[in-house]
């Protein structure tokens, strides 16, 4: 090699071994896989819509056959997967056989999942149905809407993060945000028929509690308002910092609504570009008065 490359080849090396933050995870159990986990995403998807995505045409025993095998493979690799996770920060030699048992029963107990995970899937579809004039058809949301997508994932996702099985929940979940442009944080509770229409940067914190037939637009933030800090000046986590929105209500797009104490009432409609930092109760409208617009002509004269 060049002696440049050789230089910082030998470089890099002693970096691995220099102290302060480390930024490296060597001589550690596994992490889980990027990789199998998002083919556990589209197992989990074919399982939860199928005929959409995967095998086609299947029926009678040939869907109970591909079914089975399916399953078959999701446990063992979701097993596998979820031991990793449970055992990231352990050196090789240490046991790991409670935390094997552990990843088995988790993986076990997310599969059983799957038939109430496709009924509240269900009002989530119908909602897009029955809250978009452009939806066509049940079949062209579960094909192509991004925000059934993101919600799918979330809904997968926030069952381990349940659980308490780290890093997978944000794998999850950070695959739908950068395929979607919509950021659900695993932790975040969402109640049944949820719509995010369009989508593109919507973002929700991991402390928001969401009721049940809420609808929100492209650009939404359900957000903190501050993080407060100790007396070292370090963040204070494991608190309520994101809001609470009950059910039946409407928040249009690039609205924020910030803060863990805010509650917006059942009903409320939230207009485009509100900015909130206060609870509102139920039937409420929130509107942003119309900026005062200049419009310049062609002809220099304003209007």
């Amino acid at each position: 090699m060049d002696s440049k490359v050789t230089r910082a080849t030998n470089a890099l090396l002693e970096s691995y071994n220099s102290d302060g933050i480390k930024i490296h995870h060597l001589d550690r159990r596994p992490l889980p896989s990027h990789a199998e986990i998002i083919r556990v995403l589209i197992a989990s998807h074919e399982l939860l819509f199928p005929g959409y995505i995967g095998a086609q045409g299947l029926t009678g025993e040939s869907l109970r056959l591909h079914t089975e095998s399916r399953i078959a493979w999701l446990y063992e690799v979701l097993t596998e997967q979820i031991g990793r996770a449970l055992n990231h920060g352990k050196d090789l030699s240490e046991d790991c056989c409670s935390n094997a048992r552990e990843a088995a029963e988790c993986a076990t107990d997310f599969i059983a999942a799957f038939p109430s995970l496709r009924q509240t899937l269900a009002t989530d579809v119908q909602a897009a149905y029955d809250e978009d004039p452009a939806a066509t058809s049940l079949d062209e949301i579960i094909f192509s809407y991004p925000g059934l997508y993101a919600v799918m994932v979330y809904r997968l996702a926030h069952h381990l993060y349940r659980a308490g099985i780290p890093l997978l929940p944000r794998i999850m979940t950070e695959h739908a945000h950068h395929r979607t442009g919509i950021d659900i944080h695993p932790g975040t509770e969402i109640g049944s028929s949820f719509f995010v229409d369009h989508g593109t940067g919507v973002v929700i914190g991991g402390t928001a509690r969401i009721g049940n037939n809420v609808k929100i637009y492209q650009g939404v933030t359900l957000g903190a308002f501050s993080f407060d800090r100790d007396s070292a000046g370090r963040l204070i986590r494991n608190t309520k910092r994101h809001p609470t929105i009950e059910d039946d209500v409407v928040i249009y797009a690039g609205a924020s609504v910030l803060g863990g104490n805010t509650v917006i009432g059942r009903g409320s409609v939230i207009g485009g570009n509100v900015w909130l930092t206060h609870s509102v109760p139920p039937g409420t409208r929130v509107l942003q008065e119309a900026p005062k617009l200049r419009i310049i002509t062609p002809d220099k004269a304003a209007v």
